[in-house]
């Protein structure tokens, strides 16, 4: 579905943003874009809409070059910003303005989802808060059935219950054909969502790994004490969470929180133990 090529990114010739890059994402899943700020998220997610162009390199979208912005590549492709911008518009009239251009759009579905994140179909956009102008656009973006959906920061704005309902719907509108690519700084939000994880650091990428991959290798359990075989851990009052590599294929649920932590600070240990074959500054295929 997408292909990225030793691509690098520079907004001037002194600021590299994303250098060397190749990354592979393939549909039916739904992937998870860490990193620090700074470390080039929203860049690559610009690039695969055709908004930012890469320095060098190539990226294959759905089988087309994303910056030449073809009709038929934006009908099937939808970005949803960090920062909601919307028109001053009836909700109803944004959907009939902007909803002919995606061919296979879901009026049925948008309004169910409106439902479902308690927006009224009838409000004003001006009227609307900041999250519930940002549950519109992903409502809207779901509903386009576009089989690639990025999404930047989409859970910032949302209440809790808006979360768990945002993980629902997005997980019942996967399909083998879509592709979901998801930045964020709110891990938790997500660790029980994506299958796919795409870490960057240093402008490059750091790791890209399933999170079956990922639990079969370590373990991730919450133990009494310190002991040598520790990854990585951190100290709570409900004891020592910790990193351990995963000798007995034990089936412990991923603290994602936790292993984004640790693979910014013990990356050697965590990504030696991995059973990919996926390294450092090494093609990516995920």
């Amino acid at each position: 579905m997408i292909t990225i090529q030793k691509a690098s990114y520079a907004y001037r010739a002194n600021q590299t943003v994303l250098e060397d890059v190749n990354l592979r994402f393939q549909s039916g899943h739904i992937y998870g874009l860490l990193g620090e700020n700074g470390a080039g998220k929203t860049t690559l997610l610009k690039s695969l809409a055709g908004l930012v162009f890469p320095k060098s390199g190539t990226i294959d979208v759905l089988g087309y070059q994303p910056h030449r912005r073809r009709p038929d590549f934006l009908a099937d492709t939808f970005m949803i910003p960090e920062d909601v911008e919307l028109p001053d518009l009836l909700i109803e009239r944004y959907v009939a303005l902007y909803a002919c251009f995606y061919p296979k759009f879901d009026l049925e579905l948008f309004f169910w989802l409106l439902e479902t994140f308690e927006v009224p179909r009838a409000a004003r956009m001006e009227q609307l808060s900041f999250g519930q102008r940002k549950k519109v656009l992903i409502a809207f973006g779901l509903a386009t059935k576009t089989r690639l959906i990025l999404m930047d920061e989409p859970t910032n704005g949302l209440d809790i219950p808006s979360k768990s309902q945002f993980r629902k719907v997005m997980a019942s509108e996967l399909t083998e054909e879509r592709c979901f690519i998801i930045s964020t700084h709110q891990v938790r939000d997500l660790d029980q969502l994506i299958d796919q994880l795409v870490i960057l650091a240093k402008q490059r990428v750091l790791l890209a790994a399933s999170i079956a991959e990922i639990s079969q290798s370590l373990a991730f359990k919450v133990i009494p004490r310190a002991v040598p075989e520790v990854l990585y851990m951190e100290e709570t009052i409900q004891g020592i969470h910790a990193i351990l590599p995963n000798k007995q294929q034990e089936d412990t649920k991923m603290d994602m929180e936790l292993f984004f932590k640790g693979i910014l600070l013990a990356k050697d240990q965590l990504i030696s133990l991995l059973h990919t074959n996926q390294t450092i500054n090494d093609e990516q295929y995920i």
